[in-house]
Order: structure tokens, then sequence, then C-alpha cells
């Protein structure tokens, strides 16, 4: 498995908290939170990470340089701001595997990836897209499926009980680079939602704990839940 993480994020929501660094690189512990997401794929067989960077991207070579545990890790730099999609396919230039994982790089939803790929690779689709089941929240758009295929994406607003985005996807490198797409797109716009209902955009519901860093609220909660160290099985 090759992983691609969109780490370009500014982070402007954060800046009375964490000031001057890159949304990924908010410390967590005295560690970059973009260092538990790291360390969760080292429990898995992942032989390269790409990490799409742009805001302070010097801060996040340097931290890491070429290897993590081991695990060579890449960059692409994004001139200006290309969105999730542009900054995707930044990333897939690099990528060497038909199928490829992607990774918010400021959320933390340690799902199991194993069972995601093989589910993604085992039915041969475009895009399968990692699922968490949550209560009572409007800050996230929910989604509607059914037999493991997204058939809907719905705009924000409160919902009691349903399914979002996790922000964790594996992708088809071959489909995703075939098409055309302007340098600066958003994945979820131009992609996901444009798919729903066409049977490309398959589906995994996990439970997992998920945190968002990008609002303070989220950022303060991060502590505790990386520290307490989720173990990860191979």
């Amino acid at each position: 498995m090759e992983a691609v993480i969109l780490a370009g994020g500014m982070g402007t929501r954060l800046r009375k908290v964490v000031p001057d660094v890159p949304k990924p690189m908010a410390p967590v512990d005295g560690k970059p939170f973009l260092w538990y997401l790291l360390k969760w794929l080292t429990g898995y067989p992942v032989s390269k990470i790409i990490l799409s960077i742009g805001y302070m991207p010097e801060s996040i070579i340097n931290y890491f340089g070429d290897s993590f545990l081991d695990i060579p890790v890449e960059y692409v730099i994004e001139g200006e701001p290309l969105g999730t999609g542009g900054g995707i396919i930044l990333a897939a230039g690099k990528v060497s595997e038909p199928d490829f994982l992607v990774i918010n790089g400021d959320t933390y939803f340690p799902v199991d990836l194993s069972k995601l790929y093989s589910l993604h690779t085992r039915n041969g689709g475009y895009i399968t897209v990692a699922l968490k089941r949550m209560k009572d929240f409007s800050r996230y758009g929910a989604v509607e499926c059914s037999d493991g295929k997204i058939i809907q994406f719905h705009e924000k607003k409160l919902c009691h009980d349903g399914l979002i985005n996790g922000g964790i996807y594996a992708i088809n490198r071959k489909q995703i680079m075939s098409q055309h797409f302007p340098e600066i797109f958003s994945l979820e716009k131009e992609i996901l939602e444009k798919s729903a209902g066409t049977g490309d955009l398959r589906c995994m519901i996990f439970d997992d704990p998920f945190l968002d860093i990008g609002i303070p609220e989220e950022y303060n909660k991060a502590s505790d839940i990386l520290s307490k160290g989720k173990e990860v099985q191979r």
C-alpha cells in the first residue's frame, strides 16, 4: 500500500491557539499532529508515504526528512492551494501502485486500512470511502449509502443519526489520472458528489474515534484521544 496525506492546510481557524505552523504540524503532547498519523500508518504494510504540502513546507520536510520509522517519505509541494482534488492529482504522480490510499492531514480516524484497501481492490472500484457513524451532528454533511455503494451526499444540517465522510479513501490511480480536471479543484465537489449514485463510489462503515483538529474545540480534545494510543492490528 502507498499512502498520500493531504497536509497543505494553513490552519487559519487554529491561529489563535497554534500560531505560525501548518495545521498538520499543530503540536499535541510535544509532537506534531501529523506525527500521529504517520505512526498509525506504520501499523500497516505501507511501502511509501507521500505528503502533499503547501503552507510552510520546510517545517514539515525538516521534521520528517526522507523516512519515518523505515517507511520512505516523499513530498509534492503545491505552489498555490490546489484543493483536495488538485493535491491528490499532484501526489498521484509519485504513486507506483495501481491503487493508493488518501488521508486528510487534519483528521484522525484510525480505521482498519487493510480492510478498506482489501475491499477496494477486491471490487475493482474507482473510489472507496471510509464512512464514520455519528450521532447529533451538524458540522458535516450526511452520506446515504446502500449495499456498500454511496447513493447521495446531503448538505450540512442537524442529523440525529447518520454517516459522514471520514476523509479516508482508496483510489484507483489509472481512473483518476485518466480524467481531465482543472489544476485546482475539490475532490468532494467535483468527483465524489458527481459520482454518487453511479455505482463508482463504494464505502465501508467504521465506528473508530474521529477527530477533526480544524477548529479549536476539537483540537483541544486531541491530547486525550491520541494519548490513548489505539493499537492497530496488522
